[in-house]
């Protein structure tokens, strides 16, 4: 017996009913020889964890765009919280914590410089429009190494349907689901608080007395909720009383930092940034690199330019601007 039908063997005799065994995965669309040590979840997670999209992430925008102080979180930040609450939670209702990173890691691997700022410019300028967990899909499918990471169809639903309107078909990726927003609210508050645009006074107290006072107790009481609420169901759910606190506390922050005025000036430059640049490279696309020249060829201009800068980082971004708009000095002879 080899090291991965062993796990394998320990799946199907320790997970969750409701869990999905890696024996038992829909499959990727190219066919792969079986791994002798490692499942299919185990190296879906391995290629998202190696490919260039992920390293990105770490210099992409989460809330404070292009952030200087060393603690505020990024993209890729954002992402291992986001891994660190998902798997805890597929632990603890015994699902397939391979198949949970997996999703987890690759949920944002779409995402826009600047944040959703720079995901609301590419809706905009877009005529199919754009939507970070749609460009997410087509990273893994598509885009990534040339020909995408031929992952199983288990991840990718996940990726897709980690956010709007539609759920993700296994309780792994509504764990995902829930671990983003879990880490989202709770990580922004953290660096709102450290950037000065909430103060601590400024949180609602009757929310904080359902869900806690610090960072670290808000997340213990969101996930033991979800723990309690979902064993043995079919279903990733909280209690009203907590869901109901979590909500508000999810409108306080678009209220007060997502959609405040403080970001509006600074968000009116980045729209401005990747207006220019979508304009620039619709009128000049053999400029891009290589791959994006041929995504051109294939399927026009405008899908090129979009994926183009859908993968930037912030300061890429901000460096082709310069690059291409700001004026050199003379040389001196």
């Amino acid at each position: 017996m080899t090291i991965r039908e062993e796990l394998e063997r320990r799946e199907r005799t320790y997970l969750s009913p409701f869990a999905v065994c890696s024996a038992d995965t829909q499959g990727r669309d190219y066919p792969i020889a079986p791994d002798d040590l490692r499942t299919q979840f185990q190296r879906d997670r391995d290629r998202i964890l190696h490919c260039k999209s992920f390293r990105r992430l770490k210099f992409k925008t989460q809330v404070f765009i292009s952030p200087e102080g060393d603690h505020f979180r990024t993209r890729l930040t954002h992402t291992l919280e986001v891994a660190q609450v998902a798997r805890t939670l597929a632990r603890c209702l015994n699902l397939n914590e391979d198949l949970t990173e997996a999703i987890a890691l690759g949920h944002d691997l779409g995402h826009t410089p600047f944040g959703h700022c720079g995901e609301r410019m590419l809706d905009k300028l877009s005529v199919e429009g754009f939507a970070h967990n749609e460009q997410s899909l087509r990273v893994v499918e598509v885009l990534e190494g040339g020909e995408g990471l031929n992952l199983t169809k288990e991840v990718r639903d996940g990726i897709l349907h980690h956010s709007g309107k539609v759920a993700p078909a296994t309780l792994e990726g509504k764990c995902v689901a829930r671990a983003d927003r879990i880490a989202y609210i709770n990580h922004d508050i953290d660096d709102a608080l450290r950037a000065g645009v909430l103060k601590e006074f400024e949180l609602p107290g009757e929310i904080l007395r359902v869900l806690g006072e610090t960072h670290g107790q808000r997340i213990d009481t969101l996930i033991r909720d979800i723990v309690c609420e979902s064993k043995d169901r079919n279903d990733i759910v909280m209690s009203d009383r907590v869901q109901s606190a979590f909500d508000e506390l999810r409108t306080f922050m678009f209220e007060k930092v997502y959609f405040d005025s403080w970001r509006h000036k600074e968000e009116a430059k980045c729209d401005y940034v990747i207006r220019m640049l979508f304009e620039y490279f619709m009128e000049h696309p053999s400029e891009m690199p290589l791959e994006y020249v041929q995504i051109a060829y294939r399927d026009g201009n405008e899908r090129a330019v979009i994926d183009y800068l859908a993968c930037m980082t912030d300061r890429y971004a901000l460096r082709t601007f310069q690059q291409l708009f700001s004026p050199s000095a003379f040389p001196v002879i």
